[in-house]
């Protein structure tokens, strides 16, 4: 793991280096999905049905096949143990009631001469989320990705999961009938994303696609982005934490395992002015890390993007969070509202000692679909607003027509627009 100190020279080159993340598409990746995608294109079913044959070793005779009925999500939901259901429940109702409140309105209001001007807010009319299948199981995507489409109104919810050797996961099923998804089909990769882009025989085209993925289903969705709506091309997973050094350092080294574990790629990431408490984390670490099922990868992820860095003051890793603009943000501090104002950049921020990361994974209610690589400096997490839009309304009366119309002739002649400046001039009551 890398020790860093911010007072050090070549600290700014050094966390360059550490944050540096190769985005371009591998173009081997790329050609085989522009391949996939243009014969889902000019195919329709009979590429989804020799795609899913060949990756997935799940033979259909009709694409109808690929898709599971309500009754067997039932079925699914009704088989998990008491706990579990329990758990995922209670879960999806946290998750429904924090983004009820993110529902825009439309709204108007009317200008002295009688002109209205406004905006409406509409839900999209279908949406399709991409769950990763195979040995893993991904409800809380599910939750993630569906919870806030139904609570925008979206008419219908189209779900993709690949079952690997027709191997289908109960809590992933069970997660797409808690959230209300429509209908579910048993498909992945490349060929689902350009089956929901466009549409075949059996799968409908949907207006926008959510939900993480492999290489191959990322270089997809940057291919069929234009024709949909995506929400975005997310990369490994982050975390970082600023701590004071008042926090267990158990607890510190395992909050950072909880992303290191992801992948190897995973970035973790401790920001503290204590020498001293940095040397408990990082013995932490080594004692604590033989104990994890899955040692290698946060290893490797720690040895290669992991690192343990040493501030000057909160003041100043508040500034070096702001730079990375990371995934996660723990602020494991003693009075963590009073040094909120100084954080601008991050996809979530966990305040206080008590609140892991892993807690916004599953059941906190904010969503856990949230900008890496540094796009948290623009980018925001998946919410409701990205499956409502706007139209703008404008209802202009008789007597707004000549303000308007003068104004709007005089700057589309200077644009050299005259059709523009005779269409308003012809309401033009002189």
């Amino acid at each position: 793991m890398h020790m860093l100190d911010s007072r050090q020279p070549g600290f700014d080159a050094a966390l360059r280096q550490l944050l540096a993340f190769e985005t371009a598409q591998d173009p081997a990746v790329d050609a085989a999905v522009a391949d996939i995608i243009a014969s889902v294109q000019s195919q329709g079913d009979a590429a989804l049905i020799d795609y899913t044959a060949r990756f997935d070793r799940l033979s259909v005779t009709d694409a109808s096949q690929l898709e599971l009925s309500q009754a067997e999500l039932d079925a699914a939901l009704h088989r998990l143990p008491a706990a579990t259901r329990a758990a995922l429940e209670a879960a999806a109702e946290r998750v429904r009631r924090y983004h009820e409140r993110q529902l825009m309105q439309s709204w108007s209001y009317v200008e002295e001469d009688g002109t209205r001007l406004g905006q409406q807010v509409t839900a999209l009319d279908r949406v399709g989320i991409y769950v990763p299948g195979g040995k893993a199981a991904y409800p809380s995507s599910v939750l993630m990705n569906a919870i806030p489409a139904k609570v925008a109104g979206v008419g219908e919810i189209i779900m993709v999961v690949p079952t690997p050797g027709g191997e289908r996961n109960d809590i992933v099923l069970a997660a797409a009938r808690i959230a209300g998804v429509d209908r579910v089909f048993t498909v992945g990769g490349a060929q689902a994303v350009a089956a929901l882009a466009y549409g075949t025989q059996t799968i409908p085209a949907v207006d926008k696609i959510t939900g993480p993925g492999n290489a191959y289903v990322a270089a997809a969705k940057r291919r069929v982005f234009g024709v949909v709506g995506i929400d975005m091309v997310a990369g490994p997973s982050e975390i970082l934490v600023i701590c004071d050094g008042q926090t267990d350092p158990d607890w510190i080294a395992m909050d950072l395992f909880s992303q290191a574990e992801h992948d190897e790629i995973a970035q973790a990431i401790l920001l503290c002015p204590d020498a001293e408490f940095i040397a408990r984390v990082r013995a932490s670490i080594e004692r604590l890390l033989p104990e994890m099922p899955r040692q290698d990868i946060i290893r490797a992820s720690l040895s290669g993007r992991g690192a343990l860095i040493q501030v000057a003051d909160l003041d100043e890793a508040c500034q070096i969070a702001n730079y990375i603009a990371p995934e996660h943000l723990e602020l494991s501090v003693a009075e963590p509202a009073a040094w909120l104002p100084k954080l601008k950049h991050a996809g979530a921020i966990f305040m206080g000692r008590f609140a892991s990361e892993s807690l916004g994974d599953y059941c906190a209610g904010p969503n856990h679909v949230l900008p890496t690589s540094r796009t948290a400096r623009f980018a925001s997490p998946l919410g409701v607003y990205d499956f409502q839009k706007r139209t703008s309304l404008i209802e202009v009366s008789a007597v707004g027509a000549q303000t308007l119309g003068r104004i709007a002739s005089t700057l589309a002649h200077g644009e050299g627009l005259t059709a523009h400046a005779r269409s308003a001039e012809f309401r033009l009551q002189d």
